[in-house]
């Protein structure tokens, strides 16, 4: 008979051990995720909001009769809408985002890099490959599955995914949910799977909880590659659930190719920063010496039955 693991509504906020480098590190090592409450400024996330909502109200997808904040879902208009590679919007919409300067450049938010700097002790290297969520309730909509990023991502282990909501994310809005101390469990197998990524862990028996968040504008969930996590169902059929998923790593560490392109090859990099002003944020990763490792094809092997 297989194990349900058990669920815990809340996290615990991580936020009092910024200033504590070696306790921070210590409970990352220890729950493989990091919690903080409202570590961005409100206004620099509404920010990013107004400019995804932007994109999706002027293809209609919005319910004009509700303030544009809101992102109530224009039911009729999203009937045919396809979900791109698990964007929640089109191939279209999701190059227009991928290309604004404004969402390329909040990975840097210096917040985010002085997190990612006591974590690590060391020099960070946001990954240029940044990855936006406009999960709009429609036919093709699938929930993201149960997966470890590190099948994704590989390189060094030691990458952590920030998952950014972007607006306020209470639970039945399908937002994060991670399982506590999987990171301990090694790289795991997994299966073809509906939803972002398209792959689904193998877990059998495993006495690990659940922890689910009902998470605040500003607000930030921070977990290691290895981690076990998914989304919770989306359960507002009339409303846009907004997030991103930017990932850091030490810059002197090993990183896969796959990393340093932009989501889903959605565009070219001399696209993206075709309008950009001169920043030294333009191609910022060549100045590096972060060395490339080969991309391993046997981790995407089905190698087990799914349990849970």
């Amino acid at each position: 008979m297989t194990h349900t693991p058990a669920t815990i509504v809340g996290f615990r906020d991580s936020t009092p051990l910024l200033a504590d480098p070696i306790a921070l590190r210590a409970r990352a090592a220890a729950d493989g995720y990091l919690f903080f409450k409202q570590l961005l400024p409100k206004t620099d996330v509404q920010a990013l909001r107004d400019l995804m909502l932007t994109i999706v109200a002027e293809r209609g997808w919005l319910d004009t009769r509700h303030p544009r904040n809101d992102a109530r879902v224009n039911a009729a208009a999203v009937t045919t809408l396809e979900s791109w590679g698990g964007t929640g919007v089109d191939e279209a919409a999701y190059r227009e985002l991928q290309t604004q300067q404004a969402f390329q450049q909040f990975q840097h938010h210096p917040r985010l890099i002085a997190l990612y700097t006591a974590l690590f002790g060391e020099a960070v290297l946001p990954h240029p490959r940044t990855i936006a969520r406009t999960m709009i309730p429609c036919p093709s909509f699938r929930p993201t599955p149960m997966h470890q990023d590190y099948i994704h991502i590989q390189g060094t282990r030691d990458v952590w995914t920030c998952w950014l909501p972007v607006g306020d994310v209470p639970r039945a809005l399908g937002g994060l949910t991670v399982m506590h101390g999987s990171h301990a469990l090694g790289v795991l197998t997994v299966r073809a799977a509906e939803g972002a990524g398209n792959l689904e862990t193998n877990l059998c028996d495993v006495d690990l909880p659940w922890i689910e968040h009902d998470y605040e504008m500003g607000d930030i969930l921070t977990f290691n590659s290895c981690l076990l996590h998914k989304s919770l169902p989306h359960q507002w059929e009339d409303t846009v659930r907004l997030s991103c998923d930017f990932r850091y790593q030490p810059a002197a560490d090993h990183i896969e190719e796959k990393s340093l392109i932009p989501h889903m090859k959605v565009a070219e990099w001399d696209d993206i920063y075709a309008n950009w002003p001169e920043t030294p944020l333009k191609y910022y990763w060549r100045n590096l010496d972060t060395p490339l490792s080969p991309w391993d094809e046997s981790l995407h092997w089905q190698k087990e039955r799914i349990c849970n």
